[in-house]
């Protein structure tokens, strides 16, 4: 890529170049092209490639800059797309060989919403099976290599191959979904930052669903600032998707910027610590000396919903009941031809009781009120993002009770988040003695993502984990 573009700059920084004109949407895309077509054979992050429809819309892009118009500061810049989100003409698969030849009609919602700020599809990225799983892993498609380690190290999942796009330099931005933890894992892992939007906020109309009680949509990039950039672009009200309705579309870039002087950050005490790697709480405590020098009012608080909200998602009962509900004639019908270590755990849906469902419904809603309660005084809770780091793939998937131990341990603090709605941003923090990023959380309440947002923004200003990036000559040999 060019000296103008480096594969690795933000959004933010993109952005600028183009409306300087150091670079054009042509070079920027040709230059991304090229990076894909040099590393996916091994890093295995994009399931399809949209190189004329890309050059074709930066081309546009570029014509409509010449003009004297931009559609807002994404305009021109590339982005990829989880292969869950519809997109006109490509098939949706879901990361499932049986669905390959499920052509979508039309865009779905987010998709259309960045065309029309100006954004330059470069392709669909991999994704777990169903994008049900916090690991990584896909047998059908195969797995993304995390590009922190030449050893096949676990990308995070779902959003997998978004994850591994964004830290390789693939792609600036990646959309993802997080059901349990599908945005933050990859983020997490891979080293980059990623935002888990609160239910109802973004529109999942188009998006291939996993369980309509806890699926959002949110964006995977290399600065807090950029996921900023791309969320302010989706938010908004979609009559098709009725959990957005009333929802008007947030503005945050405006109040990104400034001191964090007096917003009260307290550690999430309990649940979210057991059984954590060391080295990640190391990295995750230390960071209250950043957020102190910034002015931040620093305490722990004991966080009792977390411990509840585990308590209240025996084997994941909601999700495997709405995704076999979901997936229903999938399952049924082509169950052999489905990954196994996906469609057994899809398939304990089916004997899930109503009586049980609509009790754990209640009881979710009670606790939320619990959470908004236990935060009352709270501005942002902070917590390791994965109690571990990225582990070996051939490790993890020694066999189904091994992968089942980590898949249920990449997801555990993340989908505390998940069933109390709050919303998440996972930000690079550190790395292990094995050069393995390390992820802090920061929770904020419901609705609430521009507190999130200026707390990971501050404190990415005061450091530089987020300018962090792999060394990929082993991937050029």
């Amino acid at each position: 890529m060019s000296d103008a573009a480096p594969p690795f700059a933000t959004l933010a920084a993109i952005a600028r170049q183009l409306a300087s004109g150091e670079v054009s949407s042509t070079e920027l895309t040709e230059s991304y092209l090229r990076s894909i077509e040099a590393m996916d054979d091994k890093l295995n992050a994009f399931r399809m490639v949209t190189g004329d429809r890309a050059m074709d819309a930066a081309a546009a892009a570029d014509k409509l800059r010449a003009r004297g118009q931009t559609l807002g500061p994404l305009h021109g810049i590339p982005y990829a797309a989880k292969d869950l989100y519809d997109v006109a003409g490509l098939p949706t698969s879901a990361g499932a060989k049986v669905l390959e030849t499920n052509i979508a009609e039309r865009n779905c919602r987010t998709v259309d919403d960045l065309q029309a700020a100006g954004m330059v599809l470069l392709g669909k990225t991999n994704t777990v099976q169903f994008a049900y799983g916090g690991v990584g892993v896909n047998h059908d498609h195969g797995t993304p290599h995390n590009p922190w380690s030449e050893t096949l190290h676990a990308p995070g999942g779902s959003s997998s191959g978004s994850g591994v796009a964004v830290a390789s330099g693939m792609a600036p931005m990646a959309l993802g979904t997080d059901t349990g933890g599908s945005v933050r894992i990859p983020s997490a892992l891979c080293g980059i930052s990623g935002l888990k939007t609160t239910v109802g906020r973004v529109s999942r109309a188009g998006v291939y669903p996993l369980s309509w009680s806890l699926d959002s949509v949110g964006p995977l990039a290399r600065s807090v600032e950029d996921t900023a950039m791309v969320y302010e672009a989706i938010t908004g009200e979609d009559p098709v998707d009725t959990s957005t309705l009333g929802q008007t579309r947030q503005r945050v870039l405006r109040e990104l910027d400034g001191d964090i002087r007096g917003m009260r950050v307290a550690f999430a005490e309990t649940a979210f610590w057991e059984g954590a790697n060391a080295e990640v709480v190391e990295k995750v405590r230390a960071v209250a000396n950043t957020f102190e020098i910034l002015g931040a009012e620093v305490s722990s608080v004991n966080f009792s919903p977390a411990g509840d909200a585990l308590a209240l998602n025996p084997g994941g009962l909601i999700i495997a009941a709405e995704a076999y509900t979901l997936n229903r004639a999938l399952v049924d019908n082509q169950f052999d031809e489905l990954d196994p270590a996906i469609s057994n755990r899809v398939i304990k849906g089916k004997d899930v009781m109503a009586a049980d469902y609509l009790s754990n419904i209640r009881a979710w809603e009670q606790l939320r009120n619990e959470a908004r309660a236990a935060m009352r005084d709270v501005d942002v809770l902070l917590c390791p993002a994965t109690m571990a780091p990225a582990h070996p793939v051939a490790e993890i998937d020694a066999d189904p009770d091994t992968y089942s131990h980590y898949n249920l341990q990449y997801l555990r603090n993340t989908s505390i988040g998940n069933i109390l709605n709050l919303c998440g941003l996972s930000v690079p923090c550190g790395f292990t003695s094995k050069g393995l990023p390390v992820g802090l959380m920061i929770y904020a309440k419901s609705f609430d993502e521009v507190t999130a947002l200026r707390a990971g923004h501050a404190y990415q200003q005061a450091t530089d984990w987020h300018l962090h990036t792999p060394d990929l000559d082993w991937v050029d040999d």
